[in-house]
């Protein structure tokens, strides 16, 4: 095959997006299948060259090493590419982008599993065992769906092909067939332990790794451990959904956390020891005299682990007034009140001097 560059094949540009590529791939394909050009040599050769451009494009990997070294370090994806080939890879394509059968394979579904877990456990890392319904291959006919001892015979509707052919306004189409799912053929005798399916029901268990750090809403894809395909299908995947309860005290912000602690007006105005609580468990921290409320301390490497380190806790200041005052105390706040004028509060002083603009 005579090796254009496979942005050039496509008519697409080197940054564009995956969605953009396959659109473009199906109204190229469409427009030069060979079932649609019969006997034209030059439509066969652009499906051909198409079919190897998408083949590797759409392959975040493979696109990835073609970009750095091109042609050289990419093997022909398509060698040999015969009337066999383009048959073969036709059948992916009605099965991708026309929503056909392909023939003799199904896979198996992905299954959706959430998981809850309190924020101690994600912020730490931990192993859960977790158990949910599932299909698993019947062990009586080994996932055939017949008697054993009974064998299949061929499906009438397709004639043992495993697909049909429609006329459709955009052509002759290629569909699976309906009847025995693509697989040409149909059981004359389903087996009494899963009445033909090949699959039976099944609680499975499987212990989930989860790393530290981990975060609310994060799902982890554990591949091949979804339900079995069918006659050679490869089986779908597990995703597990983590749920993170909230924390009582803690606010996660990425790999930071953020706590708000109280404190009196007193310690605030005259500078004091605080108690703050970390996942470690408590430490105390110093804040200096005068600190205002919302002022934020930082304490290095107390946060979660994350992509780039582990965050920091930071430590938010919400000074506090007394909720209410005995009468002994009321004379001396009077008395503060008429010795602290505004000169010594400088947001105060800030605040007034831009209402006086308005």
């Amino acid at each position: 095959m005579n090796q254009r560059d496979y942005y050039e094949i496509l008519g697409v540009e080197q940054d564009v997006d995956a969605r953009t590529l396959k659109v473009r791939y199906r109204e190229l394909a469409l427009k030069y299948h060979p079932d649609r050009n019969p006997g034209d040599a030059v439509a066969e050769a652009l499906f051909k060259e198409l079919a190897e451009a998408y083949a590797v494009l759409s392959d975040e990997e493979k696109r990835k090493q073609y970009d750095q070294v091109g042609f050289g370090g990419q093997e022909p994806v398509f060698e040999g590419f015969g009337q066999g080939g383009v048959t073969e890879f036709f059948e992916n394509f009605v099965t991708e982008f026309l929503g056909g059968k392909k023939r003799g394979k199904t896979e198996g579904r992905d299954l959706r599993y959430t998981l809850e877990l309190t924020f101690e456990q994600a912020a730490f890392g931990c192993e859960k065992m977790i158990e949910f319904p599932s299909a698993v291959l019947c062990t009586t006919c080994k996932g055939t769906g017949a008697r054993i001892g009974v064998s299949f015979r061929p499906c009438p509707a397709c004639g043992g092909q495993g697909e049909v052919r429609v006329q459709t306004s955009r052509g002759l189409m290629v569909r699976g067939c309906g009847t025995c799912g693509g697989d040409g053929k149909i059981v004359s005798d389903p087996c009494p332990s899963c009445t033909g399916t090949g699959l039976v029901p099944r609680q499975r268990e499987f212990q989930v790794r989860i790393p530290a750090g981990a975060e609310n809403g994060t799902v982890r894809v554990v591949r091949g451990e979804g339900e079995p395909g069918r006659r050679g299908g490869k089986p779908g995947d597990l995703h597990v959904v983590l749920r993170v309860e909230a924390h009582p005290m803690f606010v996660r912000e990425g790999s930071d956390l953020l706590v708000e602690v109280p404190v009196p007006m007193t310690d605030a105005t005259l500078g004091s020891e605080l108690e703050v609580p970390t996942l470690d468990g408590v430490v105390r921290m110093r804040i200096p005299p005068s600190t205002q409320t919302g002022k934020v301390f930082r304490l290095k490497g107390r946060g979660l682990p994350g992509p780039a380190g582990t965050g920091d806790l930071r430590v938010r200041i919400a000074v506090e007034v007394p909720a209410q005052l005995p009468e002994r105390l009321v004379a001396a706040f009077e008395q503060l009140r008429g010795d602290v004028g505004e000169e010594y509060y400088p947001r105060l002083l800030e605040y007034k001097k831009r209402l006086r603009k308005r």
